[in-house]
Order: structure tokens, then sequence, then C-alpha cells
């Protein structure tokens, strides 16, 4: 079955994950074309765009773990990365420009005030050097090495999510701590050793 699945995943062009990947961003472009998004537009879009690009996420860093029981998806970790960062970036961009009004006054003080909101432009801010390199090209030119401890950040990224999302929504609920067990629980899987003793691959 597992061998199904990895050939069938092998098949899959990354041109294909991209499109599916662009779904949610069409139906938030159609949803607002025809007025069906809701009271408070703005904050849908925040709160949905956060929300994937931080599944998306989670689904990157599922990669690893479930390379030890056999599944190998690998070569969709890059695609899956990228479309977190823009899904954040979505994010980001719908809070500082529709609204924060791209006042560099209030969006300062926001920061200041709110450590959620700190805290999750820091994991933005991180997740640029990633997304900028996640080609073949910056891979060689800064070696494998390096390129695999630059983006150990991930893990870092993850939390930061997490976190501004459990601020974010003050008290605590179902969604969010299945969100905080997911990430601690994929991380920490990173820390088990294998059975065949082997390194735990990135």
């Amino acid at each position: 079955m597992i061998d199904r699945i990895n050939q069938a995943a092998r098949r899959i062009p990354n041109t294909v994950l991209y499109l599916l990947g662009a779904l949610p961003f069409l139906w938030l472009v159609w949803l607002t074309a025809t007025g069906a998004i809701g009271p408070d537009p703005v904050k849908y879009i925040e709160r949905h765009a956060g929300l994937w690009g931080l599944q998306l996420l989670i689904a990157t860093l599922a990669i690893t773990p479930l390379r030890r029981i056999g599944l190998n998806l690998v070569r969709m970790r890059r695609a899956l990365g990228l479309l977190s960062f823009f899904y954040i970036l979505l994010h980001f961009v719908t809070w500082i420009v529709l609204d924060m009004g791209l006042d560099g006054g209030q969006i300062i003080g926001a920061l200041w005030k709110r450590p959620y909101i700190l805290i999750g432009f820091a994991a933005f801010v991180a997740m640029i050097p990633l997304a900028l390199t996640s080609n073949n090209l910056a891979i060689r030119r800064i070696g494998p090495k390096a390129w695999s401890r630059l983006h150990k950040l991930t893990y870092l990224i993850a939390i930061g999510g997490v976190v501004h999302y459990l601020l974010l929504v003050k008290v605590v609920t179902l969604q969010p701590a299945i969100y905080a067990v997911v990430v601690l629980g994929l991380l920490g899987l990173r820390l088990v050793p294998r059975a065949d003793g082997r390194a735990v691959p990135n």
C-alpha cells in the first residue's frame, strides 16, 4: 500500500501541487467578488490565510516522520513550504495594508503592545530566507549542509506560529490546542532515535 502511494506521489507534477494549493486563495477571491465573504472581510481573510499557512507548514513538518513508516513525500516538501509562505504572506499583507492601513505608527504600536503580533511577525520574517533559498541554485551556492541548517528555522517558525495563534485566541479552545499538540508532536518525533540507529533525516 505504501509503495503504491509513493509511486503515485512521484507521478504528481509540482504544477498540480501548486494549482491545488492555490484553490483556497481562489476561493477567497470568489467570496470577495461575490460579496459572500461576510460582514468583516479583512478579518476573514486574515484568519483563513493564517490558518492555511499554518496547516501547510504542519504538512511540511510531517514529511520527515512519514518517512519513518516508508511514506516518501520529500519531493512535495518544497511546494508545501512555498505555499505555506504564500498564505502567511497574504495573512501579513492583509493585516498591514487593509487592517493597519500602512500606518507606520499604528503598526509599531501594535507590535509593541501585543506580543502575539510581534511573535507572528518574527516567524514571518524568519520564513523569508527559507522561501528565497527554496531552489536548487541556492542549495548549490550555499552548500547542502549550510542550507539544511538554515532550513531548520522551520522548527522555530512552526512554534512561533502556534504561539501566535494561541495568544491570538486568548481563550484556548480545542482547535488551537490541537495545532499546538500536533506541532510539538512532530518536532518531538525528530528527537526519537531510529530503530536502525541511523541519524534521523531532516
